[in-house]
């Protein structure tokens, strides 16, 4: 039979990708022939270029990469993996050097020292940024820099990763669609998902609109497990202007002391959580939802804190106010929860490895163990360099030489690949994961969403792919009966001890329905049982 594409090229690995993650990943498979596939040009369209609050690492005197493990753990409501975030935040200090050598240029105090700051549920000044604010657009120009230099990287701007290849069980290629509109597979030893999250899933997001959980797709239809898709954190104060990504006001505006207030200027978090403003996300952002729904409105006010100092200190975040038509420096800013980060994704070691051979995965779109029920603030940047870092070793050591045609290969998806002229992410669908799967959840809900959102997925399957990952978080939710973390039901609403545990599955498609069939498994190993 003919296949379905018209060129086929090689390489030793096929990276889907242009963030932080798929960067670093590509910065560290030295020697190996590589194509970095993109859907925008290099270093735009990401959301690593939107990360305003920083990088956590372990760097100042009064700190050690202990304290930065136990507010790790303390912030993921028990289900981080301690021997995870043990690796992330022992490695953390290694990976700003290594950001340095790359060409990132961190801010510094007047003696020359890196500038650190405090965010919410930090207990020492930790993180680190760039030009005040935008510090992922900074990583961005540096990591983009230093893959452009690197021998063997062959980009493909505008690229759309459309279906892995596999042969037996192992993913051996994947097929995408270059700009020109034709079909190209890559073959590759191995290949690496680092394509995000999924935030344009819901209404309201800070995200892109490339994160529409295609990578999930991907690695589903393939058979890879997925772990905790029901955990999203939704970003306190985004500020509301009605734009679509909605612009993000920093956890450090908070960290400086900024204050959330309602309209009569009162501060409501204290009475949710001691720690007010620099409570753990979940807790400030359900503090600042519950408090809408009761009717009133929601602001953060700068004023004191920063004042005249905020075009300075946070320049991005200036600019998008002004452009809005608020002066931060004058009045509170309107703000509201959002859609921002995914914690759970495609199950994988520390080193990136899926229960797939072939195929690992890293930066947003994996679920490494670190993050757990709830995201410490400035830890996800982090995430994606020293675990990118990683996988590309783990690569290089263990990656076969990409594949002859063999008998038996199965394009995974191929039957209904998605229309070329796709548009974004349906309204219907964003709406309905923000109304259902959002930050306050009820099981009768979830369930008329789950099964909503799997039809809609099967009536259109050249443009149901959001549908069915939206439909998985909800069926994910709907699984998960007790209250942890940045998941919480309104119909079980305290932790349950039982609960502490991953949330596994593989998916089943039947006539397109997408169908989670809950496992009981450990997370994939690298080589040599590390």
């Amino acid at each position: 039979m003919k296949p379905l594409w018209s060129e086929e090229v090689r390489a030793d690995l096929v990276i889907v990708g242009g963030g932080a993650a798929g960067l670093s990943v590509a910065l560290g498979a030295g020697g190996a022939r590589v194509h970095l596939l993109a859907r925008q040009p290099l270093g735009e369209g990401v959301a690593t270029g939107l990360a305003q609050g920083g990088i956590a690492a372990a760097v100042g005197v009064e700190d050690s990469p202990a304290l930065h493990l136990a507010d790790t753990l303390a912030a993921a409501a028990g289900l981080a993996e301690p021997a995870a975030v043990r690796t992330l935040v022992e490695a953390a200090p290694a990976a700003i050097a290594r950001l340095i050598a790359a060409g990132a240029r961190f801010d510094r105090d007047a003696d020359g020292s890196l500038a650190l700051t405090r965010e919410a549920a930090h207990s020492r000044r930790r993180v680190l940024h760039a030009e005040g604010d935008a510090t992922g657009r900074e990583l961005l120009r540096a990591l983009a820099a230093a893959v452009t230099r690197r021998p063997g990287v062959h980009l493909f701007n505008g690229a759309t990763a459309l279906a892995l290849l596999r042969a037996g069980e192992r993913v051996c290629g994947l097929l995408a669609r270059p700009p020109d509109g034709r079909l190209v597979l890559h073959r590759a030893g191995a290949v690496l998902l680092a394509t995000g999250g999924s935030g344009a899933l819901y209404l309201h997001t800070t995200n892109p609109g490339e994160a529409d959980g295609g990578g999930l797709w991907l690695a589903a239809r393939a058979g890879a497990l997925l772990a905790d898709l029901e955990f999203v954190q939704f970003h306190p104060t985004a500020l509301a202007t009605g734009s679509d990504p909605l612009p993000l006001l920093t956890e450090a505006l908070r960290g400086e002391g900024a204050a959330v207030i309602d309209e009569r200027g009162e501060r409501f978090l204290a009475a949710v959580h001691p720690a007010a403003e620099l409570a753990p996300r979940d807790v400030v952002a359900r503090g600042i939802w519950t408090h809408r729904a009761a009717g009133h409105q929601t602001f953060l006010d700068a004023r004191e804190s920063v004042g005249e100092r905020f075009p300075e200190r946070f320049p991005s975040v200036f600019r998008a106010c002004r452009e809005a038509g608020f002066d931060p420096r004058r009045e509170p800013l309107p703000v509201v929860p959002a859609a921002h980060y995914q914690m759970g994704g495609i199950l994988t070691s520390c080193d990136g490895r899926s229960s797939l051979a072939g195929l690992w995965a890293a930066g947003e779109v994996a679920s490494t163990g670190v993050h757990g029920a709830n995201r410490l603030a400035s830890n996800s940047l982090l995430e994606a360099v020293v675990f990118g870092a990683r996988a590309a070793a783990d690569i290089l050591a263990a990656a076969a030489p990409p594949l002859r045609p063999a008998t038996g290969e199965e394009l995974c998806g191929g039957e209904s690949l998605p229309d070329p002229g796709r548009a974004a992410v349906p309204r219907s669908v964003r709406e309905r994961m923000w109304q259902a799967v959002g930050l306050v959840r009820r099981g009768e809900e979830l369930a008329a969403a789950a099964a909503a959102l799997a039809e809609a997925a099967a009536r259109d399957p050249g443009r149901g792919r959001p549908a069915a990952v939206a439909a998985l978080v909800a069926a994910a939710a709907l699984a998960r009966r007790e209250s942890r973390g940045a998941h919480y039901r309104a119909d079980f609403p305290e932790p349950d001890p039982a609960g502490a545990r991953h949330t596994v599955f593989s998916v089943a498609f039947t006539g397109g329905r997408p169908e989670p069939r809950f496992v009981d498994t450990a997370r994939p190993r690298a080589a040599g049982g590390a």
